[in-house]
C-alpha cells in the first residue's frame, strides 16, 4: 500500500486570483516520478481535523518540477488552507502520484488530441498537453476550455506560450459564460446544442484519436454523450471527475434498499499494510467507515467514488458499491471496489488494500 511523504513547498505563486500553484520538492529520497494526467493525495491536520484531498499536476512530465494547480472553493477547508496560509518552507504530506488519465505516447504517433477542460479541470489537461508536444513532434492538440469568464481562466498565459511555441500544433478555443466574444458560438454555456455547432463547423470527430475531458460530472456527461452521437467510440474518451463535485456517498435512507429495516452485521476482515484485523460492522457503513473506526490506517482521499485511493480487493463475500467514477469495468470483474462507496451484502466480507 502506498505510503504517505512529506513534500516541501519550495515556491507559491498565483495563477489567477483565487488559484494558487504549488511546486513541491520530494523529501528523504521518495519517489514522486509522475505520467501526464495524474494527481497527488495530500494529507493536512486543520483545525484538528485530518484533511485529505486529490489535486491534479499541472507540471508536464519532463519539466523537471513537481507542480499542483489548487483553485480556492468556499468552504473547502484544504483549498481555503492552501490559497492562504502556506508558506514556501512548509511541509505537506502525500502520497505518490496516481491516476489513470493518461495515454501511452510515442514519437512516432501523429495523431490529434481532443481536450474539454472546465475551470480548474485545466490541471491535468495543462500537464498532458505539456508532455504531448514535447513526446510526440508530430502530434496535433486542440484544446476546448471552459469558463465564466476571461478572468477565471487558469494558466491563461501558459497556454497562450505554449501555443506560440508550437503553432499549428496547438488550437485553443475559450468558452465563456458571461463575457462575449466576437464569435458568437463562443458565448454561454458548453451545452448539448453548442457541442453539435462546434463539432458542425470548428471540430471534426472523425479526425480525432483521442478526448481528454475535465470537469463537473454533468458537463462531463454531455460531452461525452455528444462525442459518441458524432462518431466517436466510448473507448476513446478518458474522464477525470472533479472530487469537488461529488456530494459524497448517499445518506443510508436515499440508497437502494431491500432489505429489512433492521440494519444486519457483517463479520468483517481488513488487511491493510499487512496487517489483518478482523470486527463486526454494520451493513449501513461503508467499508471505508468501519476500517477507520476500527484503527486501521486505510487509505482514503475523496471519499466520493471518484479519485480511487481507497481501492481495495474483495478476497471473500459480497459488497454494493454505490458509485465507481475511477475503476475500470475489467477492475471491478476481478474483484476491485471502492472502499469509501461500498456496503456489505453478505454476513462475511474480506478485503485487503495490499493487492495490486
Amino acid at each position: 500500500m502506498a505510503k504517505f511523504h512529506q513534500l516541501r513547498v519550495t515556491d507559491i505563486h498565483k495563477t489567477i486570483r483565487d488559484a494558487v500553484v504549488l511546486t513541491l520538492e520530494p523529501q528523504d529520497g521518495a519517489d514522486f516520478s509522475f505520467v501526464q494526467g495524474q494527481y497527488l493525495t495530500f494529507r493536512q491536520t486543520i483545525e484538528g481535523q485530518d484533511i485529505r484531498r486529490s489535486y491534479s499536476i499541472c507540471a508536464g512530465r519532463d519539466d523537471g518540477v513537481l507542480q499542483v494547480g489548487i483553485k480556492h472553493v468556499d468552504g473547502g477547508a484544504f483549498s481555503t488552507w492552501a490559497n492562504s496560509e502556506i508558506k514556501i518552507g512548509d511541509y505537506i504530506d502525500a502520497l505518490p502520484p496516481m491516476g489513470k488519465f493518461h495515454t501511452n505516447l510515442s514519437a512516432d504517433h501523429q495523431k490529434h488530441y481532443l481536450c474539454f477542460a472546465g475551470g480548474s479541470g485545466i490541471t491535468p489537461i495543462l500537464s498532458i498537453i505539456k508532455t504531448t508536444l514535447a513526446a510526440e513532434p508530430l502530434a496535433r492538440i486542440t484544446l476546448i476550455y471552459a469558463n465564466r469568464r476571461i478572468n477565471t481562466i487558469m494558466f491563461r498565459e501558459e497556454l497562450e506560450d505554449l501555443k506560440n511555441s508550437h503553432i499549428g500544433r496547438l488550437n485553443i478555443l475559450h468558452i465563456l459564460e458571461d463575457d462575449a466574444q466576437e464569435i458568437d458560438l463562443f458565448t454561454g454555456r458548453l451545452d448539448r446544442e453548442k457541442l453539435s455547432a462546434l463539432f458542425q463547423n470548428w471540430i471534426r470527430v472523425a479526425d480525432m484519436d483521442t478526448v481528454f475531458i475535465c470537469g463537473p460530472e454533468p458537463m462531463m456527461l454531455t460531452i461525452s454523450d455528444s462525442l459518441v452521437s458524432h462518431g466517436m467510440e466510448k473507448s476513446d474518451i478518458k474522464f477525470e471527475l472533479f472530487a469537488s463535485s461529488q456530494p459524497g456517498r448517499l445518506d443510508p435512507k436515499h440508497r437502494p434498499e431491500t432489505r429489512s429495516a433492521t440494519v444486519k452485521t457483517t463479520q468483517a476482515a481488513v488487511t491493510v499494510d499487512g496487517a489483518t484485523r478482523s470486527f463486526d460492522m454494520s451493513r449501513d457503513m461503508s467499508i471505508l467507515e468501519a476500517a477507520l473506526a476500527n484503527d486501521l490506517d486505510a487509505p482514503f482521499a475523496c471519499k466520493a467514488g471518484v479519485c480511487s485511493t481507497c481501492r481495495c480487493k474483495v478476497i471473500e463475500g459480497e459488497v454494493e458499491m454505490l458509485k465507481n467514477h475511477a475503476l475500470e469495468d475489467y477492475e471491478v470483474e476481478r474483484g476491485y471496489i471502492l472502499s469509501c462507496q461500498s456496503y456489505p451484502l453478505s454476513d462475511k466480507v474480506v478485503v485487503d488494500y495490499d493487492v495490486h
